[in-house]
């Protein structure tokens, strides 16, 4: 869409809306369905007049701790939850993107709860509408906390998702829905977006519903990647939800599986354009991959005080980055779509006001620790530059 439909969209919405597991809070961790879409024929292969390109914000994991969930009623006045406020801070660099996508790591319990934090999370639904009120069109749903209230949880977060206009990838209510990614429009570039997670807390996926939710299966991922080139994008997304938590540093199987589905090529083509990694609770590097840009963590945008596994307080756990790439279209149909400006922001949930902070608004020793780690893997030299 463009930038002033989006606006025009989010503003009709507030109005009408007016591993193992994740430490935090108290110890250390312990080791109906939406409509079929089917995109238009791509424009890119038009003049190259005709073809317009797009921006891109991915921002890390929505992770409702129980003291979120309070700061949530709080800002209601005692009637039910609203995370607009929370989130009001990212809308400064989420809402004018083209295409905005967010992680939902938890699932949403029935509208009247009841709620819980961590180590099983049941959030309120109403996340769903504070997220869509912010500028997000998609979320990633794939994690390790996707089956932590059953198929019923994980059916009750799509139906809120869908009732907020924000589409999903990596869970799914039924065989059709899990083989088909989330189509989301940026210019005149149709994106797919799929999603991944190393796992489920060790729950078992769904008797009869192998597809509930999408694990990370190298062979499966490059397959769907292709499907989704075939069925039209021009641009393909993948979010994974992976890592070593509380560690700065990508791990070897990050950087392994990024290695190989950046090299993955059609026609000489890349069959993946862009990695966004969440899960680690922790900021982690960007880097430009075989020609594609991963994001290896971007951290928690939103959670409550957080502990490592050392069982002491880390702050690292309420620091993120927000990603923003800016996608030209090719001058020759068939060729890849180029980022153009690759841009990281960084964020901060400020605990103490439950409130997310973004670029200039985050102290400067949170910027400075950002900076350093998203930089550590040589960023800056391939392009990345610091935003606002």
């Amino acid at each position: 869409m463009t930038q002033r439909t989006r606006r025009a969209a989010v503003a009709l919405t507030a109005a009408l809306l007016t591993a193992t597991g994740c430490s935090a809070e108290g110890g250390p961790a312990t080791p109906g369905q939406r409509p079929v879409e089917r995109p238009a024929p791509s424009s890119a292969g038009g003049p190259a007049a005709a073809a317009r390109g797009f921006t891109l914000v991915a921002t890390g994991d929505v992770l409702p701790h129980t003291s979120v969930i309070r700061q949530a009623a709080a800002d209601a006045g005692g009637d039910g939850h609203d995370f607009r406020p929370m989130l009001a801070g990212a809308r400064s660099v989420v809402a004018p993107a083209d295409i905005a996508i967010c992680h939902m790591e938890t699932v949403y319990g029935p509208a009247g709860g009841p709620f819980s934090g961590y180590p099983a999370f049941v959030s309120p639904p109403s996340v769903a509408a504070a997220l869509r009120a912010t500028g997000y069109d998609s979320c990633s749903t794939a994690s390790n906390h996707t089956l932590d209230d059953g198929s019923a949880g994980l059916r009750r977060t799509l139906d809120a998702l869908d009732a907020a206009g924000v589409k999903h990838a990596g869970s799914a209510r039924t065989a059709a829905e899990a083989r088909r990614p989330a189509w989301l429009r940026g210019g005149t570039a149709k994106v797919a977006q799929l999603a991944y997670t190393y796992g489920t807390n060790d729950i078992p996926l769904p008797k009869g519903r192998p597809w509930a939710v999408n694990l990370i299966d190298e062979g499966r991922m490059v397959a769907d990647a292709r499907a989704a080139r075939r069925a039209g994008a021009d641009v393909v997304v993948v979010s994974v939800h992976w890592g070593t938590e509380w560690q700065d540093e990508p791990d070897e199987r990050q950087l392994a599986l990024a290695r190989r589905l950046t090299a993955s090529k059609t026609a000489g083509r890349p069959d993946v354009d862009l990695i966004l990694g969440t899960h680690a609770h922790v900021p982690q590097a960007y880097q430009k991959v075989n020609g594609s840009w991963v994001i290896y963590g971007m951290g928690d945008q939103v959670a409550g005080q957080m502990f490592n596994h050392e069982g002491q307080r880390d702050e690292r756990g309420n620091m993120s980055s927000l990603g923003r790439f800016t996608f030209a279209p090719p001058a020759k149909r068939g060729q890849a779509w180029r980022v153009t400006r690759a841009e990281f922001v960084p964020q901060w949930f400020d605990t103490d006001s439950g409130r997310v902070r973004v670029g200039g608004a985050v102290p400067s020793r949170v910027r400075a620790h950002v900076r350093q780690v998203v930089l550590s893997r040589g960023a800056a030299a391939q392009g990345l530059r610091q935003g606002g």
